[in-house]
């Protein structure tokens, strides 16, 4: 009997060793996957290649559309009435046309009696030089006379005073056609006088017509009929000269030396129309109060570029082929700007130096080579020498 207890107990205790063992390695491989599951995997993170890409930095300013050259037309007479207008805003004109004509009346009554004063100098010119014909003839008898008288007396047949009867009337023929010529001389004077007269006269008359100096666009007319024209106050017209229109904008004072005449500008009007410009003029001045610095940007002619109208311009200050990476890649920090590159399962921190930065992409002037994988998000939460899983940006913007 207790050979048989024996037994069993043996039997058991074989049993639950067996079943103890068989359960071990039943449970092994779960065991092992439990562990290999506490352990977190490598995060995996969005990266992006750096590439080349062209890179256009721009100025951005703003101002006020202006006429390049503004001509002031103005009456330059004084006093006299306007009686007739002949263009309105916005009419082309060619150089030397007629914008408005004044009363003239006055000066054609003026111009009538100068014309009748120059008559007048004509006869007295006529009238004097027959008299010097007159005098030339005289003197010239006198003379004959006088010769003929001296030659008689040294002759005996005349007498000394039939001698100096014939010098006075020598001495009064040349004294006739001494003033005679004189007043030959003062007549030709008097008709200088009034052709000066004459030609001044014509000069106001021309001036009864406004004319433009230059070829334009009417930009504003202030002329009215009736009026009493000025050269005093406002102008009777604004011209835009050859109807070229200019962005006038100001520049912050640490841009300004980026800038230069002929590089090429887009400018933006208030309805989003666009016009190509080129930079005519930087100021070579900046202003005390603003910092700021005025910029010229010529536009061609456009039936919607309007003077007075604010614009916006973006200046190309550079263009250029270099390293670009997406701009959410940059970390800042006290050092300057890096960016975590993605290389053999990690990421590796590399300090660059940044160039332009254009909306998503980033200019890098160094510190990353082409076609290296940038971590493109994420970065801040990453520290050099992480393990993390690159995925394209691409592939994991499908992915999600």
């Amino acid at each position: 009997m207790k050979t048989t207890t024996a037994m069993f107990a043996a039997l058991a205790l074989v049993a639950g060793a067996a079943g103890v063992a068989g359960w071990k390695s039943m449970q092994g491989p779960t065991a092992q996957a439990a562990v290999t599951r506490a352990e977190p995997p490598a995060p995996a993170v969005s990266v992006a290649s750096a590439r080349m890409a062209e890179v256009i930095e721009t100025v951005t300013v703003t101002g006020t559309l202006v006429s390049r050259g503004e001509i002031l037309a103005g009456p330059e007479i004084e006093g006299l009435r306007i009686v007739e207008i002949l263009v309105d805003e916005g009419d082309k004109v060619a150089r030397g046309a007629v914008l408005a004509r004044l009363s003239r009346e006055t000066l054609d009554a003026q111009l009538a009696q100068s014309d009748a004063g120059l008559a007048r100098a004509d006869a007295s010119i006529a009238q004097a030089r027959s008299q010097i014909a007159q005098a030339e003839a005289n003197a010239k008898l006198a003379g004959a006379d006088l010769e003929r008288a001296q030659a008689l007396l040294r002759t005996g047949s005349s007498t000394q005073a039939v001698v100096e009867q014939r010098q006075a009337a020598e001495r009064a023929a040349s004294a006739q056609l001494q003033a005679a010529r004189d007043a030959l001389r003062a007549a030709e004077a008097e008709r200088k006088s009034v052709e000066a007269q004459r030609r001044e006269l014509q000069v106001r008359i021309a001036r009864t017509e406004v004319r433009t100096p230059a070829a334009g666009v009417v930009a504003r007319r202030n002329a009215k009929l009736g009026a009493v024209a000025s050269a005093v106050g406002e102008p009777l017209f604004r011209i835009i000269e050859n109807g070229e229109i200019e962005l006038e904008a100001e520049a912050p004072e640490s841009r300004l030396g980026a800038l230069k005449a002929g590089q090429r500008a887009v400018v933006t009007l208030v309805d989003g129309s666009r016009i190509n410009g080129d930079v005519r003029l930087v100021s070579p001045e900046i202003d005390r109060a603003t910092r700021l610095g005025r910029v010229r940007v010529t536009l061609p002619a456009s039936a919607v570029a309007r003077v007075g109208a604010f614009a916006r311009a973006e200046i190309e200050v550079r263009r250029d082929v270099s390293i670009t990476a997406p701009a959410s890649a940059l970390i800042y920090g006290p050092d300057g700007p890096t960016v975590l590159v993605a290389h053999g399962g990690q990421v590796h921190a590399r300090k660059v130096s940044l160039g332009l930065v254009d909306g998503a992409r980033a200019e890098l002037r160094g510190g990353v080579q082409e076609g290296e994988d940038i971590v493109v998000r994420a970065g801040a939460f990453l520290r050099n020498g992480d393990a993390v899983r690159p995925v394209p940006a691409a592939t994991a913007e499908r992915s999600r």
